[in-house]
Parts: structure tokens; C-alpha cells; sequence
């Protein structure tokens, strides 16, 4: 008989329900149905509460705490939606949006975006601060993939599927503040990568239309995310016979 994994009690916007120890906040309110943004996070994937869309409140604490990031504990009171998370989660996607070149009406992604979806259910309309309409060269050197860093946000999701699941290590985030970016084995074209296997994950988990395929067009492209989750669950024998059919 499988060990009964203990729980403990939890308050998500005013209603009570029960949290797997160990699990973070996005995860107990994602498996209850309750919707929180995210585009750093990816299920198996390491959390790092990079781009603070997920931010939440907690009774008794000030500071907004990241749920993909914040373990549960007994009786935490949490809040998911507020006046002041949605106002926080438009400027950061505003941010976002005018650090990069994000026009969607030109990107392989159009249509199957994160970052396009995520705006839609946080009503961000507009962004109030001045466009960067940054330059950077497009890298499209391997024979499979491209890589734009002009659409790139830095959620490190393609360092991390590249680090721990298929451990070859081939992008990696150089530089500071405005000027980090993705690179790829110490600034060299991807094409010319020794460490590229060639797997796609780093595509497959992209949220924009920063990593696409060679030859993807306008709308095009379609990333599957989901794909990491699985495939961490069939490593560590997660999966039940039921999925495995699917």
C-alpha cells in the first residue's frame, strides 16, 4: 500500500483546502484550480522566482513572496488576486514587453505565447514606458533551431531544462542587469555548440518566440511545455499506468 503523503491546511483567496507538504504555493493552488501567472516556472524544472508574476500575499507579511517558490505551512492565509498584485503584475509585464520586441503580429509564437496569453488574462493593454526596440543579432547558425534574443525575457527556462534534465549545459546567462543575455557554450554561435545535443527541450520549454525551429512562419511555431513534466515523472516512476496510455 503507497504511503499516505501528510498534508496540512491552507487559506487560497478566502477558501480553505489541503496542501501537500512540501509543495510550493503555486503548485497546492494549481492543482485546486486557482489561477496564478507565471513564465519562469515550468513543472520539473527548479524554481527560481525570477520574473515575479506569481507574487502573492500572506497574512501577516508585507512583502509580496513568490508562490513558485514559497513552500506551504499550516494555516498560511494567501492571497492570489488583489488590487495591489494586479497593478504589480501589469508593470512587470509592461517591463517586459518594452525591454524586448515583442510585436506579435510578426513573431513564429503568435497565437501560442506565454507571454501574449499571460497579458490577455492580467489586462495589460498598454505599456506606459518608452519602447527599447533593442538590435541584437539573430542567431539562426544551427541547422535545426533559432535562437532571437530580442524576444528573449531571461525566464532561464532553457539554462535549466538544458542543465537538469538533459545535462548538456549549453545556455548559460552572461552579463547583469541591462545587459544580461543567453548565451550559448561561452558566446559561441549555437551552431557551433560541442555541447548541443540536438534534443530540442530548450525549445519546447521557450514562452515566447525566442527559441523556435528553422523555417517556423508567422504563428507557426508551437512550444510544448508540458513535455518536461513528463518526462521528469517517467525518470523518477511518477507517472500511473492510466497516464501512460494516454
Amino acid at each position: 500500500m503507497a504511503e499516505r503523503v501528510p498534508t496540512v491546511p491552507i487559506t487560497i483567496d478566502g477558501v480553505e483546502m489541503e496542501a501537500t507538504a512540501g509543495e510550493t504555493v503555486l503548485q497546492c493552488a494549481r492543482r485546486h484550480g486557482v489561477d496564478i501567472p507565471s513564465l519562469c516556472f515550468l513543472e520539473g524544472l527548479s524554481p527560481v522566482g525570477g520574473c515575479r508574476l506569481c507574487v502573492v500575499e500572506v497574512a501577516e507579511d508585507l512583502r509580496l513572496r513568490p508562490a513558485c517558490a514559497t513552500t506551504v505551512t499550516s494555516d498560511m492565509e494567501v492571497t492570489t488576486q488583489s488590487s495591489r498584485l494586479r497593478s504589480y503584475r501589469r508593470s512587470i509585464l509592461e517591463l517586459l514587453f518594452a525591454e524586448g520586441n515583442h510585436v506579435c503580429a510578426v513573431c513564429v509564437s503568435n497565437g501560442a505565447c506565454e507571454l501574449q496569453d499571460v497579458a490577455v488574462r492580467c489586462g495589460m493593454d498598454h505599456v506606459r514606458y518608452e519602447l527599447q526596440a533593442p538590435r541584437r543579432r539573430v542567431d539562426a547558425s544551427h541547422p535545426r533551431y533559432v535562437f532571437d534574443p530580442n524576444r528573449c525575457i531571461l525566464c532561464t527556462r532553457c539554462v535549466r531544462v538544458c542543465d537538469e534534465i538533459e545535462g548538456a549545459h549549453v545556455w548559460d546567462v552572461a552579463h547583469r542587469g541591462h545587459g544580461a543575455e543567453l548565451v550559448t557554450d561561452l558566446h559561441r554561435p549555437w551552431g557551433e555548440s560541442t555541447s548541443c545535443t540536438w534534443c530540442g527541450k530548450c525549445v519546447a520549454s521557450c514562452p515566447t518566440g525566442a527559441l523556435s525551429h528553422q523555417g517556423s512562419s508567422v504563428g507557426e511555431m508551437r512550444h510544448t511545455p508540458d513535455m518536461i513534466a513528463w518526462l521528469v515523472a517517467a525518470r523518477r516512476r511518477e507517472w500511473t499506468e492510466r497516464e501512460a496510455r494516454r
